[in-house]
């Protein structure tokens, strides 16, 4: 059985404090490497910080291609596999909120951006992608993206699955308040798409914002592997293609939806009422 040691970052950011914020990824990445991990997730937005409408009035674009030449270095310098979350602003001038995912020599092996925007902050400085999350080869398992609120909603997760994902990696940026996400959505979420779902989140407090910290690893059975409390912490959890495999033969969910019918239920308004 092929299995991956991932390591999740959850610690506190400084707004625009590109190079400290870098300086803690790069520790990060060499305690998880030096432990044997061979993939370091980090959370959303976490080398500039997250603030929306500081990091949109704030940052300046000329800075972004360095701050990712920083972040492969990192990877390649610690021979770990990284996802990283920056800012990006697409040729008609669009900013969006992305993540990337590099390969052990610092390579880009995957890019996502951020579809389900979440609060007037986020709105105002960011616009929503509309690509489906696609699926990469990391470490001999299929993984793929997504990005925070993107979770929230089954069918980011479900879009995950179908296209082949075993394992989908989340940086995120969660507020206090929202036990809930971490403990039951994230878990639930693993289980009814069957596959590993890694959430990596702030802690601290970053601009006024107090994040919950509470990140999670819950396998493709909803049994959480691995989970943070409120402060800096470094999780890992051993993950593997075949658990997700085992969950998809024990109940086939994958296999046995209707989407055909769905989406006539779509077409017809969610069907008629009791009469």
């Amino acid at each position: 059985m092929i299995t991956v040691k991932l390591a999740l970052m959850q610690a506190n950011s400084r707004v625009l404090d590109i190079e400290g914020n870098c300086e803690a990824i790069d520790r990060t990445a060499q305690m998880a490497a030096e432990a044997g991990a061979e993939v370091l997730l980090t959370p959303e937005l976490f080398p500039v910080g997250y603030a929306p409408l500081r990091v949109r009035a704030e940052l300046e674009l000329n800075a972004l291609p360095g701050i990712r030449r920083t972040l492969a270095g990192i990877a390649a310098r610690h021979r770990i596999a990284m996802v990283y979350s920056l800012p990006r602003v697409t040729a008609d001038g669009q900013w969006q909120i992305t993540a990337t995912v590099l390969d052990n020599r610092g390579n880009e092996l995957l890019s996502y951006a951020k579809v389900h925007l979440f609060g007037p902050e986020e709105r105002k400085a960011f616009s929503p992608a509309e690509a489906a999350p696609a699926v990469v080869d990391l470490g001999g398992m299929k993984a793929s993206l997504a990005i925070c609120y993107d979770v929230e909603f089954p069918e980011t997760v479900r879009a995950a699955a179908a296209a082949g994902a075993d394992l989908l990696l989340v940086p995120t940026a969660l507020a206090h308040g929202f036990e809930s996400v971490p403990q039951v959505l994230l878990r639930a979420r693993a289980l009814e798409s069957q596959l590993t779902v890694a959430y990596a989140n702030h802690s601290g407090e970053e601009d006024g914002c107090t994040f919950l910290g509470g990140s999670v690893i819950a396998g493709p059975d909803g049994e959480l592997l691995a989970a943070a409390g409120t402060g800096p912490e470094l999780l890992y959890a051993e993950v593997s293609a075949e658990a997700a495999q085992q969950a998809r033969d024990a109940v086939p969910y994958l296999r046995e939806r209707r989407p055909d019918v769905y989406r006539a239920w779509d077409e017809n308004g969610g069907g008629t009422g009791p009469s």
